[in-house]
């Protein structure tokens, strides 16, 4: 039986919102990555927000270690000194059970109050230090404990949404588009036209269950090491193709929190794509076409796309070292059979299965080899060997080339899941993913939440011990004492590129106003 939300699992549940919802409808949280229901099939009333008192100066873009932060408080910080009108006190930590797990409401809660970075999520998606409609226009949805869904939900400021989070406790929440007015008040509105999307990231969902039928390792939600190379060769593909055949240059890869990962492209160009340079460029990426029980996928026409060469140069090391060598897949005679399916001559094809019947243990590596040995062995008199030499290029791109689920990429209005929130399903928080160290991310190794707070209790266990022995020891947020802290620190350095690009982008369309008489 879900959790229900409890009255007193939150600090701040008496300090009702102007803008919080009122007798939301509850409905299906829809997929595990997000959703893109219109606005016909889900309806929330709430009051109209009230502008926020809360003035962020350019120095407040990111605090120093030794500037206190309500967003990332300290286990040590005062409750009620200071206390700012408009602004959150200080999160108190809270006692967690020893049985405690990651679907308990206290243990979200101290999660949201202690861990999650409200400020740079604001900076990311308003694109700018100063509170906007690139924030305030936007649509969030909540997924509450007890599987209530809230969808058009706005905040003014960080601060706004780091109160309705607290008080409503949500299981998880996603991040929609930026729409022409304010999505709290789309039903007040005369012409329902009038609101509509006007802009949101460019997103990619790579889900590893649409590797199922070349897998071997797992299946569904399952995910081992060997099979996250799928998404490792899907994210430097598609990354390479972003940033070269486009020119988009802030792309950020998000781990989903169990079986994939998402891409938000924040680019100004890209946010501002309508729904038909949306689908061209999610066609443009995609290759593998056709369900499990369609025959050949790759059908792609001669000289190849630039792209096609270049996604080719990438993944050559990886098909023998991942695919022939890991995943071993053509171990088995029906596996077999749709490999000899992919080769373009029949003589060939009963020379290969002649050899393989006889040898029913031989691996992947030495049947990829045999095509070639056999081919020059003059097996087939009707083989043309540009022919074979194309299929094999196609052999490796059904196997190691992305698989997307372009439905997600193809339209503003489509919800995904916010980076930092926690899977349901695994405890463990969705973080983003360095490029630049991408061969050494681990799925398996991002912590959970319980073990982040649990990080934090014993940081200030031995903070206690050195303080007596040492003196007064420095005191640190508590994402700093935990795992999650390299996390956070690329997240606010990703944030940090993309405002000091955004002022540029600003600063030339101001100067370029001037200029016009």
């Amino acid at each position: 039986m879900p959790h229900a939300v409890s009255p007193e699992a939150s600090p701040v549940e008496d300090s009702i919102l102007p803008d919080a919802p009122v007798d939301p409808l509850v409905e299906d949280a829809g997929s595990e990555n997000g959703s893109d229901e219109s606005a016909e099939n889900t309806t929330t009333v709430s009051a109209p927000p009230k502008k926020s008192n809360v003035t962020l100066k350019p120095e407040d873009l990111f605090m120093t270690d030794d500037e206190d932060d309500e967003e990332f408080p300290m286990s040590s910080a005062p409750s009620g000194e200071g206390k700012v009108e408009g602004i959150s006190p200080p999160a108190v930590a809270i006692p967690l059970a020893a049985s405690a797990r990651y679907t308990d409401p206290e243990v979200m809660l101290a999660f949201y109050q202690r861990l999650f970075p409200f400020r740079p999520l604001f900076q990311w998606l308003n694109h700018s230090i100063k509170p906007s409609n690139d924030f305030a226009h936007r649509e969030f949805a909540f997924t509450l404990a007890n599987e209530a869904y809230l969808r058009y939900l706005s905040f003014p400021s960080s601060d706004l949404l780091r109160k309705d989070v607290l008080r409503l406790n949500p299981a998880r929440f996603e991040i929609g588009p930026v729409y022409s007015t304010n999505p709290r008040d789309r039903k007040t509105l005369r012409k329902a036209s009038t609101f509509k999307p006007i802009a949101k990231e460019l997103v990619f969902d790579i889900d590893l269950t649409d590797y199922d039928e070349i897998r071997t390792c797992c299946d569904k939600a399952n995910i081992c090491h060997k099979c996250w190379n799928f998404v490792t060769m899907a994210v430097k593909v598609v990354d390479a193709a972003l940033r070269e055949d486009f020119g988009f240059e802030h792309i950020m890869w998000v781990y989903s929190g169990r079986r994939g990962a998402h891409a938000w492209i924040s680019d100004k160009k890209a946010r501002e794509m309508d729904d038909n340079k949306r689908r061209a460029l999610a066609g443009y990426l995609e290759v593998i076409k056709g369900g499990s029980q369609s025959g050949k996928k790759v059908n792609v026409k001669r000289p190849l796309h630039p792209h096609l060469v270049r996604s080719l140069d990438i993944l050559k090391d990886h098909f023998q070292k991942d695919i022939l060598e890991d995943q071993d897949p053509w171990a088995t005679p029906e596996k077999t059979e749709r490999l000899l399916q992919l080769l373009p001559d029949k003589g060939l094809n009963d020379a290969l299965r002649k050899k393989w019947d006889s040898a029913p243990g031989r691996s992947s590596s030495s049947k990829w080899a045999d095509i070639d040995s056999l081919a020059k062995a003059g097996v087939s008199r009707t083989l043309e060997s540009k022919a074979l030499l194309e299929a094999k290029k196609d052999i490796i791109l059904e196997y190691t080339y992305p698989r997307l689920d372009v439905e997600v990429s193809k339209k503003l209005i489509h919800l995904l899941k916010s980076p930092f929130v926690i899977h349901p399903k695994t405890g463990r928080v969705c973080v983003p993913i360095d490029p630049k160290k991408l061969e050494r991310f681990d799925p398996l190794g991002v912590p959970t939440v319980t073990e982040l707070l649990g990080e934090i209790d014993e940081w200030d266990a031995l903070k206690g011990k050195k303080e007596e022995l040492e003196g007064e020891v420095k005191k640190l947020q508590d994402y700093e004492k935990t795992s999650l802290k390299p996390y956070v620190e690329y997240f606010k350095s990703y944030v940090a590129d993309l405002l000091r690009d955004e002022r540029g982008v600003k600063r030339e369309r101001d100067e370029g106003d001037a200029m016009e008489f």
